[in-house]
């Protein structure tokens, strides 16, 4: 994705300790394809870019690339596994006491706050929306994703409710989801519109606060 200097925010941070040198290694490997790829296209546009010229601009092979990043796709939404990571992971390590609906507010509060990829408020953002929009593989890519962190999210809220797996976790994974969804579809389709990230970004906290207050009344039991 399109960050700049952003891509070495807190949780990459918090993820790079406890690694070996052989595990940092294949992490900057990973960070310097992925930062060839969105150069290439920005400049000529996702499907008019081969994996072998990501490779050879990255000065590795088509298959480390593909050791790294499955798909293509992949290469510019780079950010998916990172999402499901942090979603999951406020759900399972939060205290004792807390709900995964208190939990998951509070992790996107702190993106936001951050100003992480994850929060979309940023002015460099709309750049990277454009190329997403204009490539019918990237958008299907970005449904899958989508679709991947809620399932990832009812694992995890099935695995800490109290009554265990069943519908209840599985439809709070998808109402959490869906609401995060249209707040960062709004914000999106503001910065598109040529609004500043300062302008959006109370009301973009307003929204998650609206947004979670609703799912709490809606389910009053949710994890």
């Amino acid at each position: 994705m399109i960050e700049g200097t952003e891509r070495r925010d807190f949780a990459e941070g918090v993820a790079d300790r406890g690694l070996t040198l052989r595990e940092r290694k294949k992490r900057e490997t990973r960070q310097r394809i992925s930062d060839e790829a969105t150069m290439l296209f920005a400049a000529r546009g996702f499907d008019q870019v081969t994996v072998a010229e990501v490779a050879k601009a990255a000065h590795v092979s088509t298959m480390t690339v593909f050791n790294h990043f499955p798909r293509k796709e992949d290469l510019f939404l780079d950010r998916i596994p990172e999402a499901v990571e942090l979603f999951t992971a406020a759900v399972r390590n939060r205290p004792a006491g807390e709900s995964s609906s208190a939990a998951l507010r509070a992790l996107l509060l702190q993106l936001l706050d951050r100003r992480h990829p994850l929060a979309a408020v940023s002015d460099d953002f709309p750049y990277f929306w454009r190329i997403v929009l204009d490539s019918p593989a990237l958008r299907a890519r970005a449904r899958e994703g989508v679709e991947e962190v809620e399932r990832a999210l009812g694992d995890a809220m099935a695995e800490t409710a109290p009554g265990g797996d069943g519908p209840g976790p599985r439809l709070a994974a998808a109402l959490t989801v869906a609401a995060y969804r249209a707040v960062y579809v709004a914000t999106a389709r503001r910065l598109l519109a040529g609004e500043r990230a300062a302008d959006v970004a109370d009301d973009h906290r307003s929204r998650v606060h609206a947004a979670f207050d609703a799912l709490e009344r809606a389910l009053p039991g949710i994890g």
